[in-house]
């Protein structure tokens, strides 16, 4: 009797990538034959303009295995990964980037992982490929993320992992509408193992991951897990309480002692500190606003109950 293969989904988050897409079907279909896996692969059109629905579309009429979704716009990254997420069917599920900068490589071993009892399998960059300032914001963000929302995130984690089926369907449960898949992974728990890799130059095409979307993805990461803004504020605030109740005390003191002729020492300038107190209070409450302002712009986001996207063809159906 053959030994039945290990069906998986590989999903692939994809926004004008029409120059990479045969490529890196060829190469993924290769290593799972080689692995003797038996595989679907999901391509979530991410409102492409570049023409990379078409290639996909060649790609499936060659292949019965290859399925895919087309939005109406650009949702962004994350909602493109839940997308493909809710449409696997695999024992297991790999998401990965369509630039093959995520090496399809690794994809035996992330899978030789989950079947000796590993329940996530992600990745870790050790040679990223990007500028040292960018290299130091990412640093820094995920250190700041990990400090402020408690996941423990590591620094080059990134969204090629492979998740357990079972793991698939605790996420996909979760309501919110702002997705961070990495944060909701790592907050799960279970057992997760990290591999590391080394970034490949990206085939063709230009990076699509710019500053602000590092901005936004790092606010979800920051407000999606936790009250820690909040608790810091609230921290700040009576740190500046304590030091201005102190600094309140010596001046009502200085004043005391002159009038009962025991010191000469002048009192403090009036105007200079009466501005300095007045903005430095207001950028903080200007800021308590801001993180207010985030948590129920949020809320109000969830409340509305919008899908957060809109499929405009299915391989599975029709045109809509």
């Amino acid at each position: 009797m053959t030994e039945k293969k290990t069906r998986i989904s590989i999903v692939f988050p994809v926004f004008n990538e029409k120059d990479n897409i045969e490529e890196l079907y060829n190469q993924v279909r290769e290593v799972c034959h080689q692995a003797n896996l038996d595989y679907e692969m999901i391509f979530v059109d991410d409102g492409s303009s570049d023409g990379s629905l078409d290639v996909v579309k060649k790609v499936r009429a060659a292949d019965p295995n290859v399925r895919y979704l087309s939005f109406s716009r650009n949702f962004g990254h994350q909602v493109a990964l839940f997308a493909g997420l809710g449409k696997a069917e695999g024992d297991a599920i790999i998401t990965m980037d369509a630039d093959l900068q995520h090496p399809p490589s690794l994809i035996p071993e992330m899978v030789k992982r989950w079947r000796e009892g590993v329940d996530v399998v992600y990745t870790t960059k050790q040679d990223a490929n990007i500028d040292p300032i960018k290299g130091f914001i990412v640093r820094a963000s995920y250190w700041f993320i990990s400090k402020i929302s408690g996941l423990s995130l590591e620094f080059g984690q990134s969204d090629f992992r492979l998740i357990d089926k079972k793991i698939l369907k605790l996420i996909l449960d979760m309501p919110e509408c702002h997705k961070f898949l990495r944060g909701q992974v790592r907050w799960l728990g279970f057992r997760q193992e990290g591999i590391p890799y080394n970034v490949e130059k990206r085939h063709a095409g230009k990076p699509k991951f710019s500053y602000r979307s590092l901005y936004h993805l790092a606010l979800d990461g920051i407000f999606s897990f936790g009250r820690y803004p909040l608790h810091l504020i609230m921290l700040f605030s009576l740190i500046i309480f304590f030091f201005s109740s102190l600094y309140l005390m010596i001046v009502i003191g200085i004043w005391i002692l002159k009038i009962l002729r025991i010191v000469r020492i002048p009192m403090p300038p009036g105007w200079t500190d009466l501005i300095m107190a007045v903005c430095f209070l207001g950028s903080v409450q200007l800021m308590a606003v801001g993180v207010l302002g985030e948590y129920v712009g949020r809320i109000y986001e969830q409340t509305k109950k919008r899908p957060i996207f809109i499929v405009k063809e299915d391989s599975a159906k029709e045109n809509i």
